[in-house]
């Protein structure tokens, strides 16, 4: 049959259908007892009309798949075939099921070939989606299996996974992400050539919520707003704060749910000092942090006031124990601020700072999903990002400062290959311009990003929106969740899931002992 002859249409099964279903069921079931009798088909599409598929070419029925609905907890189990049928052969379908099962796909024998197997599961995983169901279960003939009396049903299984021998019926599931549950037993006895046997598959739907956590859940669509901050001479505090919450005013009105600074974006607080004090380079970071408190506090206002969530760049802390850290503020649009701790501090921060690194690191619950922070060069050591897709981080935002374009591009590199290697969105926040009064802030370089895994969900070169360089603006970007769910468990390519933990692992010492939590042991 040539291709130009085919006028393929996939639609639901009516009642109309059954003398052409009927002839389909005889020829493709002949070995255990053929079509389903009219009053079964008409109930089980009366009772579930979305669940039965078919195809037609030209008005011929030539692919059908019968479904029904049932109790996950019930059928993943040990089950039989007549488990599905009640008195005068009835087909139980269970409305409030939270699974669907797959009773029969039927191809007509001269459509073999076209590949329309795949376009009817394709449809029942769609269906399951929009249905919101947990999983679709099957049983599956092994009808291959008494061709092979050398092997037990386990060694047939593993023989047929690994694509050693061919079952018409359990390599068509392999191929289209069914795993293997559980082997059943006298599934249908009747079923001479699988000697009684059948697979339980299971393909799993990961966007399945729970109906009693619907409305807990997170929202799957989340918009950012990264502020590209033009470093400037500034005459006070105030000055400083005005320019953020307008900013955030700016970016609240576009209902983000994140607004992005940039690290140490309140530096040329220091050029409130004269020149000649400035030289003293560690006093003059010092006298900086004096101002990181009250700039802590009117940012989580803010965050409260214009119902957002920001990410407050980085600024310089005093820790307790008298040492400066640069550290990066989640102000929740609750009230709550938590912090991230640059961990790894470059050679000019020791230098002419003498800042410390910190010591923990975390994911962050909030109310727009699980994020990260890494600020600037901590971006540059995989290990950390890593460490955070391990915990379920959907978006990374990285706040940096970078002098120079080969600065800016080790940055951006190392951002873009940690939304690859770890499918997350990440959010890159730098800042621009000149400040030759101050030292250390005589010129900057930023193009500030969002970039993406690299797959077809995603824009082809994975970045979803970058600004200027060097132009003080905003970029927004929406980030949708659930792409992030599909693409780790049905990428192109799987790094989370891929990787040989077999052959290496990861993990974070722990360090409480630094603060006493932790007894030495004796």
């Amino acid at each position: 049959m040539s291709l130009d002859d085919l006028h393929l249409n996939l639609r639901n099964l009516t009642q109309d259908d059954y003398p052409q279903l009927k002839q389909l069921m005889d020829a493709v079931y002949d070995d255990i007892g053929g079509a389903w009798p009219q009053h079964s088909i008409d109930r089980l599409i009366q009772e579930f009309p979305d669940g039965q598929i078919a195809i037609e070419d030209d008005e011929r029925l030539v692919g059908v798949a019968l479904t029904v609905r049932v109790d996950y907890d019930e059928f993943s189990n040990p089950h039989k075939y007549d488990d599905l049928v009640g008195n005068r052969e009835i087909i139980l379908n269970d409305p409030e099921g939270d699974a669907m099962y797959g009773l029969d796909v039927l191809i007509h024998p001269d459509y073999r070939g076209y590949r329309l197997g795949r376009r009817l599961y394709e449809a029942r995983k769609e269906l399951c989606r929009s249905l919101n169901l947990r999983a679709i279960l099957a049983g599956g003939r092994i009808p291959n299996f008494h061709e092979h009396p050398e092997l037990s049903p386990t060694e047939y299984l593993d023989r047929v996974a690994r694509k050693e021998i061919h079952d018409p019926i359990l390599s068509f599931q392999l191929a289209n992400d069914f795993l293997v549950k559980r082997l059943l037993r006298k599934y249908l006895p009747e079923d001479e050539k699988s000697q009684g046997y059948a697979t339980l598959l299971e393909w799993n739907n990961i966007l399945y919520e729970p109906a009693e956590r619907v409305l807990e859940n997170r929202p799957t669509q989340v918009r950012v707003g990264a502020v590209q901050w033009q470093m400037r001479e500034s005459a006070s505090v105030e000055s400083v704060l005005q320019q953020v919450e307008y900013f955030v005013d700016a970016i609240s009105s576009y209902q983000s749910d994140f607004a992005v600074f940039p690290e140490l974006f309140n530096a040329p607080l220091m050029g409130l000092q004269d020149r000649a004090t400035q030289q003293d380079q560690l006093a003059a970071i010092r006298y900086l942090a004096g101002f990181t408190e009250q700039f802590k506090t009117e940012i989580s206002r803010m965050a409260v006031s214009y119902n957002i969530n920001i990410i407050a760049g980085s600024m310089i802390e005093v820790g307790e124990d008298d040492r400066l850290y640069n550290v990066s503020y989640l102000c929740h649009r609750d009230g709550d601020v938590e912090k991230q701790s640059k961990l790894h501090i470059t050679p000019q921060e020791r230098r002419e700072w003498v800042i410390e690194g910190g010591d923990e690191l975390r994911v962050f619950e909030t109310d727009a999903g699980r994020v990260g922070i890494l600020i600037c060069y901590d971006v540059e050591f995989p290990e950390l990002g890593r460490l955070l897709a391990d915990q379920d981080m959907d978006i990374l935002f990285v706040p940096f400062w970078t002098d120079t374009k080969n600065g800016y591009l080790r940055v951006r590199h190392c951002s873009q290959a940690r939304a690859i290697e770890n499918e997350c969105y990440v959010v890159l926040c730098g800042s621009v311009g000149n400040v030759p009064s101050i030292r250390n802030l005589d010129i900057q370089y930023a193009q500030s990003s969002v970039f993406t895994p690299s797959d077809f969900a995603f824009p082809h070169d994975a970045v979803l929106s970058e600004t200027t360089p060097n132009t003080e603006m905003v970029i927004f970007s929406d980030l949708d969740l659930t792409r992030l769910t599909v693409v780790r468990a049905e990428g192109s390519v799987t790094n989370l899931k891929d990787r040989r933990k077999d052959l290496f692992d990861l993990r974070w010492r722990d360090w409480s002992w630094k603060s006493g939590a932790r007894q030495e042991e004796s």
